[in-house]
């Protein structure tokens, strides 16, 4: 169970891959990923059909970057999740967020148990946009809704 501890705690690495980062401009995945850069984080874009994004070389791996990065913040699909992760633990990257929104986005059992088993801290479901201080009304509603139905993530974990 991810809890906001875990949110807080990759929230504060400054170098992070962005897997799955679309070619269209106007894509969610664009979006977050330049509300990242405009709040200092030092992003290196993941995709194999992309060059380029906003400017920025697009690496088609993970195992392609260098220098290194802190976390891995994974916008793919189930199915490409599982390869994205065999790539940070061959990279030594110990922190992974697996967005979802609507469906299954990067989160999958398989996923979590992998990162569980592996030693990779992991966040698993959540939307970074929810927990980013001063972030748009939208989002704080969106947090705001999941406290009242008691799905958002608890400070820390009970046993």
């Amino acid at each position: 169970m991810t809890t906001l501890e875990d949110i807080r705690r990759f929230l504060a690495l400054k170098r992070l891959a962005v897997v799955g980062v679309s070619r269209l401009g106007n894509d969610f995945t664009r979006t977050l990923f330049r509300e990242l850069r405009q709040r200092g984080y030092d992003l290196v874009p993941v995709n194999p059909a992309v060059t380029e994004v906003d400017g920025i070389p697009c690496a088609a791996r993970i195992e392609d970057i260098s220098p290194p990065v802190e976390g891995a913040l994974l916008l793919t699909s189930p199915g490409v999740t599982d390869q994205v992760l065999e790539g940070c633990l061959q990279s030594g990257i110990r922190h992974v967020w697996l967005y979802r929104a609507a469906g299954a986005g990067a989160v999958s059992p398989a996923a979590i148990g992998f990162c569980e088993s592996h030693g990779i801290a992991v966040v698993g479901g959540e939307c970074p946009f929810m927990f980013l201080p001063q972030t748009g009304w939208l989002h704080r509603a969106h947090g705001f809704c999941r406290k009242l139905f008691h799905s958002y993530p608890p400070t820390t974990t009970t046993c």
